[in-house]
């Protein structure tokens, strides 16, 4: 068995690797809960611990991809199964949840892309003793519906972020490009954006038929020339709304967040100026962690306030230290 002298040692590197991400995003007061840390868990006993994920990732997005990658390395390194789930559905995500819950799997790591249409499932998953980890989205209910701890980033100051960085590049008019609907984090990067940069107006496109949310970009862009930004959230948005704007001869520059090979490339060659990197690997590996420390040595993380992994950003400053991870399947 992984011991727990080698196990903190692990997450004593997590945790320094946390510092240094936190050190590239803006500084904030992150607290979302006055919630107090959950009681520790007796010892596991038993064989090897199982873990289910299940996120709201859809087949092929690379950015679930590098989440998914995380959660199995984790799974190796510390001797944990790990299953993967992932449906865009919340009712069909929620049935996952419910099924791992059946079949009594140690502990969940569950993203909540729609809170409310998985507050039962984890619920339940709760009260059947299974310690629950939230990330990615979700993360305002994550403590009032009893999991553990949260990791990922908070999406409203992400957006800040973002806007703040598009407002500083001289930018006047923003185009933010929402891919899910009913996906609340998406709206709080917009909302963020707008807070921060001030003249933002969205678009909602559908991220499974991306042949139609790239005409949707060029013509939003078509019709208002004065658009001079696109905010896509999601990599593979970010190429369709770069074509979108060649396609309109539009003066617009594309931002984006999240990374894979079209940003790397793109941002090399100065056709999306940054990215908002949430390092999502680290949305995969450390709720593994974060579990098997609880289960078989007591310990909580957080204190009743999410671990945040984000919001870094990559720009033609980094970029090159960056791409050999995003190409490997870890940023």
């Amino acid at each position: 068995m992984f011991s727990i002298k080698k196990l903190a040692g692990v997450a004593a590197i997590a945790a320094t690797g946390l510092v240094l991400a936190a050190c590239s995003g803006p500084s904030a007061d992150n607290s979302t809960s006055s919630s107090s840390a959950p009681s520790a868990a007796a010892p596991s006993t038993g064989g090897p611990l199982k873990i289910a994920v299940v996120t709201h990732g859809t087949s092929g997005d690379a950015f679930w991809n590098v989440v998914k990658n995380g959660a199995e390395q984790a799974g190796k390194d510390l001797n944990v199964g790990v299953d993967y789930f992932a449906d865009g559905d919340p009712g069909n995500q929620a049935r996952l949840i419910d099924n791992a819950v059946a079949q009594k799997v140690s502990g969940l790591v569950v993203s909540m892309a729609n809170p409310q249409a998985l507050q039962t499932s984890i619920q339940n998953a709760v009260k059947a003793g299974i310690p629950v980890v939230t990330i990615n989205s979700g993360e305002d209910s994550s403590a009032a519906f009893g999991a553990i701890a949260h990791v990922g980033q908070s999406e409203g100051l992400a957006g800040q972020g973002a806007g703040q960085r598009l407002k500083a590049a001289g930018k006047t008019k923003l185009l933010c490009v929402i891919h899910e609907a009913g996906n609340i984090g998406q709206n709080q990067r917009c909302d963020g954006a707008k807070q921060a940069f001030g003249n933002v107006t969205t678009l909602q496109v559908d991220i499974s038929n991306p042949t139609d949310a790239q005409a949707r970009i060029r013509g939003a862009l078509q019709s208002d020339p004065s658009i001079d930004a696109v905010l896509a959230l999601n990599s593979q948005v970010a190429a369709r709304a770069v074509s979108a704007a060649k396609e309109a001869s539009s003066k617009a520059q594309v931002a984006t967040f999240d990374l894979n090979a079209d940003v790397v490339a793109a941002i090399k060659d100065g056709s999306i100026l940054f990215a908002v990197d949430q390092q999502q690997y680290e949305q995969g590996y450390l709720p593994i962690v974060f579990l098997k420390l609880y289960k078989e040595n007591g310990n909580t993380i957080g204190g009743g306030h999410p671990v945040q992994t984000g919001p870094g950003f990559v720009d033609k400053t980094n970029i090159d230290t960056v791409a050999p991870y995003a190409q490997r399947g870890t940023r």
